[in-house]
């Protein structure tokens, strides 16, 4: 179940920060609520997961899931350029938290 939380926390900070971008600076009211519940409620399930899972392995792949995504996602749907530099800073941070990962976070 903590897993669970820190997916849903992942998922929602991915929607909440994509919507950032669409609030234009929050002057845009509904993606301006999006973007508050979402980081709510993605504080709320890490909060959840950190009660069973390592601070150091939750929020290494809460962040850099999270970052990974959003690079792949301002590249495909808001037409940022993706370049070499980005995808291997991205594999770096997919690397990172596989090597927290492998070490079982205790």
């Amino acid at each position: 179940m903590p897993y669970l939380f820190l997916a849903l926390a992942i998922a929602s900070e991915i929607v909440a920060t994509s919507l950032l971008k669409v609030s234009e600076g929050f002057s845009r009211f509904w993606p301006s609520v999006g973007v508050v519940l979402g980081y709510g409620v993605s504080f709320y399930a890490l909060s959840l997961a950190l009660k069973n899972v390592p601070v150091s392995t939750a929020y290494a792949i809460w962040s850099g899931v999270g970052t990974a995504v959003i690079a792949v996602i301002g590249f495909w749907f808001f037409k940022e350029p993706l370049s070499l530099t980005k995808i291997i800073g991205i594999t770096l941070i997919v690397a990172g938290v596989v090597a927290l990962n492998l070490e079982g976070g205790h």
